[in-house]
């Protein structure tokens, strides 16, 4: 049998993969390792919603097939959201689908809309699923900047006018996974200008909606005039309500893209199991004081980062969103790039980052840290760090001892 599969021979070696493997040996060592790598949510999902599966789990018929779609409560109860949070109306039945987390959505809808050598915008670096999602179904990737404003859609004007063949959609992320770069709704404006003039679908992963720490929250693409016409939005419920196992997350907008997307996931798959959906519902219809305060706990651990790595010798800017910091690699270290820079902090400092190179080769000389361990956790992060930064011979900021005597380390 052929091991080199076509769709397989598309994919580069998943860089993550190398951290992840040291990481295990590491651990089985009995290696104590701080994993601030993967963003996977360590808070628990609030009690009212896990009492909403217990209770629907009992009910023999919910054990049956689901809908692929989503079933009806969960549509309209996202729908609300967004009338909530955005002021966009949305029709529950034609432009809501519930999707097994975004990472399955943006997959399968690039199946959905993607012929062999279609040629698809996506952010540089970004999250991989941008990119590669549409790499599996066979398109191509141009790359445009990550951060938004004028360099980016200059990128996407040139791409309309020069690319052969032209573009079919462009991919934005904002808040951004690994970059916290955010977007306003002035630069939304000419994004939705530019599709409409090019004939250009916008697929908008907004995951991270509601882990923010700016005064105004992050707003939707759909607010926009004229985005309906274009724009897909992809929204999570894995950060928000702390349900990433759960795997529940949507798409809306766009009819045409909506209905091209449920058509896909009719063969492929029944939806999520029907007690989940039912408790995704209560999440999204009950009280929010649980996001609240999970947007209140990564505040204070990305305080809590950005000072302790500070005082141990490594700057680390403070994201206004999302629940990573986009960390430059030290200038120490900066030389042997970020793969080598995440497998050394692991074996020297027991400490667990992504490289960020595995975000597009333009993440090159960054790390993505995740704010998901606690407080006290971090701390230590930070002291180990700092002793590791010493052996290297790395500046490390000079501290005070408790009587007032300069000491190192």
């Amino acid at each position: 049998m052929h091991d080199d599969f076509y769709r397989i021979r598309r994919l580069p070696p998943y860089v993550f993969e190398e951290v992840n493997r040291l990481k295990a040996r590491a651990r089985a060592a009995g290696a104590d390792i701080i994993d601030l790598g993967m963003g996977n949510p360590d808070l628990p999902t609030p009690e009212h919603i896990n009492a909403k599966l217990v209770e629907t789990v009992g009910k023999p018929r919910t054990n049956r097939y689901s809908a692929s779609r989503g079933i009806p409560g969960l549509r309209r109860a996202q729908a609300a959201y967004y009338e909530r949070r955005f002021g966009v109306k949305l029709d529950p039945d034609t432009q809501v689908i519930a999707t097994l987390g975004s990472k399955e959505g943006f997959a399968n809808m690039a199946q959905a809309i993607t012929a062999p050598g279609d040629v698809v915008l996506a952010p540089n670096p970004t999250y991989p699923i941008h990119a590669f999602g549409f790499l599996i179904a066979g398109g191509a990737i141009r790359q445009i900047p990550a951060e938004p404003g004028e360099a980016q859609l200059r990128a996407i004007v040139r791409a309309m006018r020069h690319s052969v063949p032209r573009p079919i959609a462009v991919v934005l992320n904002y808040p951004s996974n690994p970059t916290a770069y955010m977007a306003d709704l002035d630069f939304y404006r000419e994004v939705v200008r530019l599709a409409r003039k090019y004939d250009l679908v916008v697929l908008s992963d907004l995951a991270y909606a509601e882990i923010y720490f700016t005064d105004a929250p992050p707003p939707s693409i759909l607010q926009v005039e004229g985005a309906m016409d274009v724009a897909v939005e992809f929204t999570s419920m894995s950060k928000t309500y702390s349900m990433a196992g759960w795997r529940m997350g949507f798409a809306v907008g766009n009819e045409r893209l909506i209905a091209a997307l449920a058509r896909v996931k009719s063969y492929l798959d029944y939806g999520a199991y029907t007690p989940i959906q039912v408790a995704a519902t209560a999440a999204l219809n009950g009280p929010q004081d649980c996001v609240e305060e999970a947007r209140d706990v990564y505040r204070r651990r990305r305080d809590v980062l950005v000072e302790a790595f500070a005082k141990a010798g490594w700057e680390v800017p403070p994201p206004p969103a999302t629940m990573f910091a986009w960390a430059p690699l030290p200038a120490h270290f900066r030389e042997m790039g970020s793969l080598a820079f995440s497998k050394l902090l692991l074996q020297e400092a027991e400490v667990a980052v992504s490289p960020g190179v595995g975000f597009g080769e333009e993440g090159e000389g960054y790390v993505r840290i995740a704010l998901v361990e606690n407080e006290q956790r971090i701390r230590q992060a930070a002291r180990n760090i700092r002793r590791f930064f010493q052996r290297a011979g790395a500046p490390v900021p000079e501290t005070k001892a408790r009587k007032g005597k300069v000491k190192q380390g």
